[in-house]
């Protein structure tokens, strides 16, 4: 293959971070119509590779694309990162649910500079023109994947970079965008993206696999796909300390309650959008329910209503831990009965917090740490994170993580205070099939072993922990199953 014929070539391509090789000696061209997915285990330096292809960080060994591509690479990044309409990152966690302070979101028509997406074509199938007055912190995660998208679109991108972007996707959205990717590429567009082994869209046709400590393999679409496990039931289970996990949930204080969660019901709407409709729900203690349904079917919101973040709470029937929720309790009342973990919860610590500080901050309920921890709860601190095998990353910066290593943190973070109720909300969001299980697996034997109470959201229902025996979809804010 002459090297003229490339619309991409990269030879040796390495990247350092803090001196340590993240990604290392990767090779492979593109011709004109191909297009790339890189993919590999959690930790292996993906997004670090689409990065430097990104031209976004620095690193060694050559990149070199055609001439008429040099100018024109768009980078969409997996979570959304956007700023309020003063210019300033200070959005708070709960602020998406609080309709007066949500006003100082820009709209996605902001957003977008006002241009007119409705007569492009390439941009019609998203139908943005319907939420264009919506504010960009209230949208659905199918929502803000369609918007990133199309904000990058606006750019007449020749090469388009998207790091993982089916996650946090139901089902349908993710078919959705595969349809949109492989119309994209067949523009011209030369698509590179983030995925996932079982995602990889039609357009696709050299796949980059990276490994920690391995050389990348570099494969077409066929050997790659002809290479895959045929079963996702071969992971090995995860050792964990049983004994340790006995000394730190042997502490916690043992309440008794008749009810954990209990809703009546439950409505909710933000001017005429109705987005709880007669939520009915009981959850006893000790019950594993997963809470299941499409992107913009009210999960989030029927979350915050729990989590104490959304006010609405107050305007409905709502019992938490047999507390009737406006009868004098504090939020912090609340949240000291819960362990709660998302992945965006991420995107609201600062860029200088470490793991240790990470994990401490959930013995206040905070998002970082402000005041100073006991030796007794540093001991604690350390134990969550023995057990979870991430104890050798304590003093890490939390932006130097795999998503891997994210999650055990802020799975430590949620069962640090030995809460009665675990909220997960999309905890393997992203992760590779073999850490996604291993997470599971420990998901579920501190379930067992703790009989802590736990509502698990995902997209996939069968990826799940094995402790989950009870079950609850929301279809457009109702409830169908």
């Amino acid at each position: 293959m002459k090297n003229e014929t490339l619309i991409l070539e990269v030879n040796d391509l390495s990247v350092l971070k803090s001196s340590v090789p993240v990604v290392k000696n990767v090779s492979f061209g593109l011709r004109a119509g191909e297009n790339l997915a890189i993919t590999g285990a959690a930790g292996s330096g993906k997004t670090t590779l689409a990065l430097a292809l990104a031209g976004r960080i620095f690193f060694s060994g050559k990149i070199r694309y055609a001439e008429d591509k040099l100018e024109r690479i768009v980078w969409v990044e997996q979570q959304h990162h956007f700023k309020n309409r003063s210019n300033v990152s200070n959005f708070y966690y709960q602020q998406r649910f609080n309709s007066m302070d949500a006003e100082d979101a820009a709209t996605v028509d902001e957003y977008l500079g006002n241009e007119d997406v409705s007569s492009n074509p390439l941009l019609k199938p998203f139908r943005i023109d319907e939420l264009l007055e919506k504010p960009l912190i209230q949208l659905s995660n199918g929502e803000n994947k369609k918007v990133q998208i199309v904000r990058a679109l606006l750019a007449s991108p020749k090469v388009l970079i998207l790091d993982q972007p089916f996650v946090g996707l139901d089902v349908d959205t993710r078919a959705f965008l595969h349809e949109r990717i492989n119309e994209l590429a067949a523009t011209g567009i030369t698509i590179i993206l983030v995925t996932q082994p079982d995602e990889v869209p039609a357009c696709i046709t050299t796949v980059v696999t990276l490994k920690k400590d391995e050389p990348a393999i570099v494969q077409d679409r066929k050997t790659f796909a002809d290479s895959l496990m045929p079963s996702k039931d071969k992971h090995k289970q995860p050792v964990i300390n049983e004994a340790l996990l006995s000394q730190l949930i042997v502490g916690a204080a043992v309440k008794s309650f008749s009810d954990i969660i209990r809703m009546e019901k439950v409505h909710v709407r933000y001017g005429d959008k109705v987005i709880l409709d007669n939520i009915n729900w009981v959850v006893k203690p000790g019950e594993c329910w997963l809470l299941s349904g499409a992107n913009g079917a009210g999960k989030s919101t029927l979350l915050s209503l729990i989590t104490a973040d959304n006010p609405q709470a107050y305007a409905n029937e709502i019992y938490l831990f047999d507390r009737k929720r406006g009868s004098g309790e504090t939020i912090w009342d609340i949240k000291k009965n819960i362990g709660f973990l998302s992945p965006e919860l991420m995107l609201f610590f600062e860029n200088s917090s470490n793991v240790f500080d990470a994990v401490a901050s959930g013995l206040f309920d905070t998002i970082g740490l402000f005041r100073q921890v006991s030796d007794q709860q540093m001991l604690q601190v350390y134990g969550w994170l023995e057990l979870l095998g991430v104890k050798s990353i304590a003093r890490k910066r939390l932006n130097e993580l795999s998503q891997g290593e994210q999650r055990k943190v802020l799975l430590a973070r949620a069962l640090i205070k030995n809460p009665p109720l675990l909220i997960l909300d999309e905890p393997c969001q992203g992760l590779d099939d073999e850490t996604e299980a291993e997470l599971n697996s420990l998901i579920d034997i501190i379930c067992r072993k703790s009989g802590k109470t736990l509502v698990y959201v995902t997209h996939y229902a069968n990826r799940r922990p094995a402790c989950i025996t009870q079950y609850i979809r929301l279809d457009k804010g109702r409830v169908v199953l």
